[in-house]
């Protein structure tokens, strides 16, 4: 289910980056370095007493300034406020309770959302300096939390607030029968047309102005395949050109938009062929685990012979050579040539992504996997491989044993999920394989 998010707010220079990268520093991940994928530091994601959530960092907010760089700073807290289950308001002690914090406290209570007031650059939480008791004439709801963002003092008990804070966990069974579809893709690449297609109906604002879709539009749909909800998202563009603070809100909305998404369509447009910010937009999907199904779409715009179908589809699976999984669709939105086909290929996907295969019929496939191609060696140690189990569905994710995890190289990983795939399918998902050392007397 989605994660829900909390925004860090405040004046410029109170230490809103430092807290954020402190928060974020707490969760010790292990990042999968995927080919294209690029992180944008204003977003990031933190787990606390159990919790995931969304972070948002924000460029400060100077709430009277006529600048025009600090107007889309104001425009993008802003954003960052309506998009926040919770929020974080970041106050500086040294400078004291000033005019521009009482606005931006009378803008975030206007929103309804939870306040929690952070006075930072307390170096000794038992000894509190007189001016934190100003940040009480804010008249947010609760105690301000005294906290050192840079020596992370304090962190802990905001992150508690937080997760008290945090709106009740999704009920998974309510909605269980519905499949949520993110289109992702660059601007121009057809998202809105082909779910207009799919939907039989204009439901989305159509245009070939990049940026015309700001937010995740939810349209929900029932039909003989079943039920559905996609999720239309704001283009994606290439980092260097994402100059307008708006517009990295549409990024980080189409990260979470992805999130909250059971199977991915990528769109590509036919005519320019897989970029490298095709590449980058697949790569958000496959991180975050998602089944997908690739849509070169336009595809009524190309010249074409007997080769053309195959020449593409060798450029798509080189050019995304990490997700050689996801199945490839030609489709024209406008025409809606192949289109009624994506209902079927999505319903494949979502379901191979909640495949479960019992240990048992693992392990045999394990066993004959490593009779037909012995694990590998170096310097006289061999690598053991004891068993493997399930541990979890989308992605469907496979926990190994053996004796020596440096051993196992990541051609043999490789292998494996070949062999996994060769015999259950898995088609159009990512397999995730985590590996587990186990003692082993013998070496």
């Amino acid at each position: 289910m989605a994660k829900p998010t909390v925004a860090i707010v405040g004046r410029p220079n109170v230490g809103k980056s430092t807290l954020f990268n402190k928060i974020i520093g707490e969760r010790r991940a292990i990042v999968e370095d995927t080919p294209g994928v690029t992180r944008d530091r204003i977003y990031g994601e933190a787990e606390w007493g159990g919790r995931r959530f969304h972070l948002i960092d924000t460029g400060g907010i100077e709430p009277k300034s006529d600048d025009i760089i600090l107007k889309q700073m104001r425009q993008q807290a802003q954003i960052a406020i309506e998009s926040a289950d919770v929020i974080v308001f970041v106050c500086d002690v040294r400078a004291g309770l000033v005019a521009d914090d009482r606005e931006i406290a009378v803008m975030l209570g206007k929103s309804g959302k939870p306040v929690i007031v952070c006075v930072n650059k307390v170096d000794k939480i038992g000894e509190l300096p007189f001016e934190y008791y100003e940040f009480y004439e804010l008249g947010l709801k609760d105690d301000p939390i005294p906290l050192s963002s840079l020596h992370g003092t304090g962190t802990g008990d905001l992150l508690d607030r937080i997760v008290v804070c945090l709106p009740p966990e999704e009920n998974a069974e309510e909605e269980d029968d519905v499949i949520r579809v993110a289109v992702i893709g660059k601007p121009n690449a057809g998202k809105s047309s082909i779910i207009n297609r799919m939907l039989g109906a204009n439901r989305m604002i159509v245009s070939n102005i990049p940026g015309t879709t700001r937010d995740a539009v939810d349209t929900y749909v029932e039909n003989e395949w079943g039920k559905f909800c996609f999720i239309d998202t704001a283009g994606i563009r290439r980092a260097s050109k994402v100059d307008d603070k708006i517009e990295k809100y549409s990024v980080l909305r189409a990260h979470m938009a992805v999130d909250r998404a059971d199977v991915c369509l990528i769109m590509v447009d036919a005519n320019e062929g897989v970029t490298e910010q095709d590449e980058r937009i697949a790569g958000i999907a496959h991180e975050a685990g998602k089944a997908s199904i690739i849509c070169m779409n336009k595809w009524d715009a190309v010249e074409k012979d007997n080769s053309t179908t195959g020449e593409v589809t060798k450029q798509v699976r080189t050019a995304l050579a990490y997700m050689t999984y996801a199945p490839i669709q030609f489709v024209s939105a406008l025409t809606g040539q192949r289109v009624n086909t994506l209902y079927e290929m999505i319903v494949s996907v979502y379901d191979q992504a909640r495949l479960r295969v019992t240990t048992g019929v693992l392990n045999d496939l394990l066993a004959d996997a490593t009779a037909r191609n012995q694990p590998p060696s170096d310097k006289g140690k061999r690598l053991k491989i004891y068993y493997m189990t399930q541990s979890q569905v989308a992605p469907p994710t496979f926990v190994i044993f053996c004796n020596n995890a440096e051993l196992f190289h990541f051609s043999y990983q490789r292998y494996l999920e070949n062999c996994l795939r060769e015999t259950f399918g898995f088609r159009g998902t990512p397999i995730k394989l985590i590996i587990r050392q186990k003692g082993d007397s013998e070496g």
